[in-house]
């Protein structure tokens, strides 16, 4: 009997690359808070999940299998510029560095909790195959 990854893993191996893709961007607001006219960005994580798991036909990517997704591609489609919270400072960046240093904790949480579930999955796969 073969394993169907999509339904051992569940959503876990698709927010675990979308998480990846965002701490990207995030970092790159980060990289660039004192760069004028900079416009801080984000991933649309919602929308970048649902097409993820709906596994979009039509990505720009050397597929090994159709089941292969080109994250950099998908998460692109998905990103936003963020509505800034303060005032223009004079120099067109919207970049606030402490909602981004906290947008990225956040995200970085949420993606070690993603490879935790992820790992436990594995961990059973594992303990299964074994017959523990």
């Amino acid at each position: 009997m073969a394993i169907n990854f999509d339904n051992a893993l569940g959503v876990h191996q698709y927010s675990l690359g979308v998480r990846a893709q965002r701490a990207e961007v995030i970092s790159s607001n980060i990289a660039n808070a004192n760069t004028p006219h900079y416009k801080a960005r984000d991933v649309d994580f919602a929308s970048a999940m649902q097409a993820a798991t709906s596994q979009q036909k039509g990505l720009s990517m050397s597929q090994t299998t159709e089941k292969h997704f080109d994250l950099t591609s998908l998460t692109q489609q998905h990103v936003q510029y963020r509505v800034p919270n303060q005032a223009d400072t004079g120099d067109g960046n919207t970049v606030d560095t402490q909602k981004e240093q906290t947008a990225f904790m956040q995200n970085a949480l949420e993606y070690q909790m993603s490879l935790g579930f992820l790992e436990s999955k594995f961990s059973g796969m594992r303990k299964a195959l074994r017959g523990d």
